[in-house]
């Protein structure tokens, strides 16, 4: 985990998020998709709703993370997801629909995970998920050179609309621009450069990924009009505050590694 003093993972954390390091266990049912109104929030951080297969590479997982499918039966996610690498069993993803309780919900279970080799908490926050059977939904070409970290980035997810808000049932969807790593230096002292990336109004702050989005991707349109995945959602400080951009995993960074592990899973 990043700097106690504010900067946190973004994975869903059980009660209201603190300005200090949060839990990372995953919410209970009686947790989950509540708001004010005592449904759905139409907003996060800034967001909207997502249309039903607006992105339909998107996946929830049970702990309280998102993912995108990178093979018809791996789930690519943050490092700080999961609990080490092995068989596990215990994991549920729940893809092509952007409503959790819809009934056209598909389901799986985990095998086994693979988690960053050589991950501590600093850097290197990706992992990925086998699981037991496809889950039939499309998948997310991962960026292979950092052509597309630049211009404006769609990020999605379930997870809180606000600081220390409720997870959502229904998926979320918002733009937020490029971050040029010297900017967002004086934001994060702690930056690894090489693997991390940012993204964000640096000015206004208003728009962000936030707690139970961690672990799903940040993608952009390539030259072939395909959604193409250049970032894993992984830290920040708070949310959607200004001067204070969301922290994404840099996919192209470690594209090779994640094709190494994921032909080996």
């Amino acid at each position: 985990m990043k700097n106690p003093f504010g900067s946190f993972k973004r994975a869903a954390a059980l009660g209201a998020v603190t300005l200090a390091a949060v839990s990372l266990q995953p919410l209970s049912s009686a947790q989950a998709y509540t708001d004010n109104g005592g449904g759905p929030s139409t907003r996060v951080v800034g967001g909207t709703k997502a249309e039903q297969g607006e992105f339909p590479f998107m996946v929830r997982l049970s702990m309280g993370c998102g993912g995108s499918m990178y093979a018809e039966d791996i789930v690519l996610t943050a490092a700080h997801c999961v609990d080490g690498s092995g068989e596990n069993t215990s994991i549920t993803a729940t893809g092509g629909v952007v409503d959790l309780e819809s009934p056209d919900a598909v389901t799986a279970k985990s095998t086994k995970v693979l988690q960053a080799p050589g991950y501590d908490g600093n850097g290197k926050d990706w992992a990925l998920i086998k699981l037991d059977k496809p889950l039939g939904i499309p998948t997310l070409k991962t960026a292979d050179s950092d052509a597309y970290n630049k211009g404006d980035f769609t990020i999605a997810g379930w997870g809180a609309d606000k600081e220390g808000g409720s997870q959502q049932q229904h998926l979320l969807k918002a733009t937020v621009p490029f971050v040029d790593d010297a900017t967002c230096k004086k934001a994060y002292s702690n930056l690894i450069e090489a693997e991390e990336m940012c993204a964000g109004f640096i000015d206004e702050g208003g728009v962000d990924t936030c707690q139970g989005d961690s672990g799903g991707p940040m993608f952009r349109k390539d030259d072939s009009d395909q959604w193409i995945q250049v970032g894993i959602v992984s830290w920040g400080e708070g949310c959607a505050r200004p001067g204070k951009p969301g922290v994404y995993t840099e996919v192209s960074h470690f594209n090779a590694d994640i094709a190494k592990a994921a032909a080996e899973l």
